[in-house]
């Protein structure tokens, strides 16, 4: 077969694949696109807001650099919110595991590498501990994690007391440096970024055309070619404008990417993985979804449920590892509220207040939906208890927005 029938048979086929109209693409995806749009919104409202400030370079870095706990420990909530669980201990073991990380630094002269093995292993027990009682003992998450709550601020007062410093440079460089300018500075911007940046849209726009062919190869219904176009371009201008934020941030020996980012960017791919590609992520969404027909169809649910909580001391001492290298120091008092910013972003970004729906891209959207309110009113200099106020009636709105939504469908 030569190569102008070959194609003309493919044109023929693709023609015959039944394909989404632009109207239909757009309903179909309301709620998806409609967070994404919010976000635009509360970005440009702040840029007004505070003078055009919050989009500086090293503003952006900043956002990702104070509010990557946030998404950290968001993931793992995530996963507990959609098994139908939650977990309000998050702030007071984030105090706790770094009360205990600062304290072998110092005291026990221990490395910096390893006390961040140390800190891991801390939240692992954690996990085990409070899955142990949820899982095997079937108490409620709530009461297990708020009993969590007062017994691991308590602990993180008994270790940390008033403040221990931390000192180890390597330690404190994860969260606020770079990746190494190994292409050094072009015209200003760092080169590295600029790569990264480019090899980010190809792999944008060849996953899109990826996904359309393979579509159509299976003969199930395509989006539209006007869609596919759409995205790319949005996708093109938002990583093309991230690059050019991240490229320009920094001073004149260091900047581009901050380590948070890589951080932040693998820790998204793993868990989309988990959830969309492992057997533990269907077996998730199968007990939030219907616990008692999850049973009936095999799925060990307790050893689910351990196992959540168990990856929730994990993220939880990841986070603590961030928090820490970025205040330099341990205090009883760190991470107050810290477990409300988790929940709020997984509410934000659509997942089920009553369990079985929720996805990473979703949290990740209402993660920076609550950085940005964090970095924007940071900014201009409102109070702590406003900001608190703002984000308690964004949860409410969104959980509110949930729910009524839910009520007209049905």
């Amino acid at each position: 077969m030569s190569a102008v029938e070959s194609h003309a048979q493919d044109k023929s086929h693709e023609k015959s694949v039944p394909t989404f109209s632009l109207k239909g693409q757009i309903l179909a995806n309301l709620r998806s696109y409609g967070i994404f749009l919010a976000l635009i919104i509360i970005i440009l409202i702040f840029q007004v807001l505070t003078g055009n400030r919050l989009l500086y370079p090293n503003n952006v870095v900043a956002l990702v650099q104070q509010n990557a706990y946030v998404l950290i420990t968001a993931i793992g909530m995530l996963m507990l919110i959609i098994a139908t669980h939650i977990d309000l201990s998050v702030g007071s073991v984030i105090a706790f595991i770094g009360g205990v990380g600062a304290y072998a630094m110092m005291n026990w002269g221990m490395n910096w590498m390893l006390a961040i093995l140390f800190m891991i292993v801390v939240g692992l027990l954690v996990g085990v501990w409070q899955g142990f009682w949820v899982a095997y003992v079937h108490i409620p998450a709530f009461v297990v994690t708020l009993g969590g709550m007062l017994i691991f601020r308590g602990l993180a007062t008994l270790i940390a007391g008033e403040s221990i410093a931390v000192r180890s440079t390597p330690f404190r460089t994860i969260a606020i440096g770079y990746l190494p300018n190994v292409f050094g500075f072009w015209w200003g911007f760092d080169g590295l970024t600029i790569v990264i940046g480019a090899i980010g849209i190809a792999l944008f726009v060849w996953s899109q055309l990826r996904k359309r062919a393979k579509a159509a190869r299976n003969r199930i219904e395509v989006e539209s070619s006007i869609w596919t176009t759409v995205k790319c371009v949005l996708g093109i201008a938002i990583i093309g404008y991230v690059t050019y934020l991240f490229a320009g941030s920094g001073n004149a020996t260091e900047g581009g990417i901050p380590i948070m980012f890589v951080l932040i960017a693998a820790l998204i791919g793993i868990y989309w993985f988990v959830l969309n590609r492992m057997i533990l992520g269907r077996d998730i969404y199968a007990v939030g979804g219907n616990r008692k027909a999850a049973i009936l169809s095999g799925v060990n649910t307790e050893m689910v449920d351990f196992k959540i909580f168990l990856n929730m001391g994990l993220l939880t001492s990841i986070a603590s590892i961030v928090v820490l290298s970025r205040l330099a120091s341990a205090s009883a008092a760190t991470g107050q509220g810290f477990e409300m910013d988790a929940i709020a972003a997984c509410f934000i970004g659509g997942t089920a207040v009553f369990g079985g729906i929720g996805t990473i891209p979703g949290v990740l959207v209402g993660a920076l939906i609550m950085g940005v309110l964090n970095q924007g009113l940071s900014i201009m200099g409102i109070d702590a208890s406003i900001i608190s106020t703002i984000k308690g009636l964004v949860v409410i709105v969104a959980v509110a927005y949930d729910l009524l939504s839910k009520r007209k469908k049905a």
